[in-house]
């Protein structure tokens, strides 16, 4: 370690809006996952930070600090038959509610022979987890080795995996003093626990999906688009190929929220159907990540039709264990939530969707807590579409009945609808930001 600093002074100098040196900030990230720095000193800090901000000099190094604290995932030697290497490229969604994007994009984008070393997370709250998705596949495992994850990458091409406890722990026990001292919404440490993690990773191109509504993290756009500033800085500072979208999270993405019937949702949108929404996200990610590693002017949509990205996905869910081919699990319960008028149906709340799926089991209010594979939420109808009194809006599914009435608590208020025509449906794709926009 450095020379030591007294942490209290640090607090203070980032209290009255200084600035951090690089050796302080190294000395503080190794201190801290040492636990050389007290929990109270380090929420202090944090509070100073949620307050005053970071500089960009600041914020790539407390991202470099983090992630000189575990290890680097390594894909060079991931080689084509002539020898030359194989660049890898990876996405990251900031979280919505029926946001499945990246079961059909990792195989989407591996099916054009691009390596996808894609770790992921479990849900927490109203935002679904991936990993709890997939897990709804039996069989499949979630939990690799980096040798693994090497091999498959090689054999494969696609892998969808929990991120090991050796990547940056100290985001790790950092997250952990931001969720319970009100600090979770400062963009330096959001940005720089996000990125800590996919530049450990060692991918080359780097999409970033933020997304900006009601049912995401960021509810108005000039924070998502900070963020995704101070991400894409991040990105192409460490030498990644990196560039965001800023998405739509007003509504809920497809027609599905849960585990069990996002999976279904997402294997419809690899053999060529599915709803137009997730089909088009699905592309226009897979045509960024792509051209990250420099296959500009593809079309993705053409492996969806012809079966490519289907054969890639039933490769990858058959290599972690699982099998394509088994039935989903089913509710033991469903209940439906009817139309209350006729007309034009306005709105949809993204993030009362989430809540209700969430309540279900879909979810988990703790880390710890267990989810059920088969909860969430189908819906019938999507702001825009016309609407009969009595008619189905969305089904509601459990394997617990008493979770039904708080579901629909949170539905109460989710939805409008109005005589006449919808109004203008907003861009599902907001804006784009790349390495020349900062």
């Amino acid at each position: 370690m450095s020379a030591d600093y007294d942490v209290v002074d640090l607090i203070r100098l980032k209290r009255d809006g200084g600035a951090l040196s690089h050796a302080q900030i190294d000395w503080l990230i190794t201190a801290y996952t040492e636990g050389a720095v007290a929990e109270e000193q380090m929420s202090a800090l944090a509070m100073a930070i949620l307050l005053r901000g970071m500089s960009r000099a600041e914020i790539r190094q407390w991202t470099a600090a983090m992630i000189a604290t575990g290890e680097r995932m390594d894909f060079r030697s991931l080689t084509r038959p002539d020898g030359s290497r194989r660049l890898t490229a990876d996405k990251h969604s900031t979280g919505g509610v029926g946001d499945k994007i990246t079961l059909p994009l990792a195989p989407l984008v591996a099916s054009y022979g691009v390596p996808v070393p894609q770790l992921s997370g479990r849900g927490l709250g109203h935002t679904g987890g991936t990993l709890d998705k997939l897990e709804a596949v039996p069989g499949w495992r979630a939990s690799l080795t980096n040798a693994e994850v090497l091999e498959q990458l090689d054999a494969v091409g696609a892998v969808i995996c929990a991120a090991g406890p050796g990547l940056a722990p100290a985001d790790k026990k950092l997250y952990a003093l931001r969720d319970v001292t009100g600090t979770v919404e400062s963009i330096p440490l959001i940005a720089s626990s996000i990125m800590s993690k996919k530049i450990a990773e060692g991918t080359d191109a780097l999409v970033l999906d933020v997304k900006v509504g009601t049912g995401a993290f960021m509810k108005n756009y000039d924070d998502a688009a900070a963020l995704a500033r101070t991400m894409v800085a991040l990105g192409t500072d460490a030498g990644v190929t990196t560039t965001a979208l800023l998405t739509e999270m007003d509504t809920p993405l497809g027609l599905t929220a849960g585990n069990a019937v996002e999976v279904q949702e997402s294997v419809e949108v690899l053999a060529g159907g599915g709803p137009g929404d997730v089909v088009e996200l699905t592309v226009a990610l897979a045509a960024e990540m792509l051209a990250g590693v420099g296959l500009s002017g593809v079309d993705p949509r053409e492996n969806l039709r012809n079966g490519k990205a289907m054969d890639s996905w039933r490769a990858m869910i058959t290599a972690q264990g699982g099998d394509p081919d088994a039935a989903l699990p089913q509710p033991r319960h469903q209940h439906t939530i009817t139309a209350e008028a006729s007309g034009t149906l306005i709105r949809m709340d993204a993030y009362a969707v989430g809540i209700a799926a969430w309540r279900l089991g879909a979810g988990r209010a703790r880390k710890e807590d267990p989810v059920q594979a088969a909860a969430g939420v189908r819906l019938h109808a999507k702001p825009g579409d016309t609407v009969q009194a009595g008619a189905p809006l969305m089904t509601l599914c459990t394997d617990d009945q008493q979770r039904i009435p708080r579901a629909e608590q949170a539905l109460a208020g989710a939805v409008d609808i109005a005589a006449g025509s919808a109004p203008a449906a907003a861009a599902l794709i907001k804006s784009r930001i790349t390495a020349a926009d900062i």
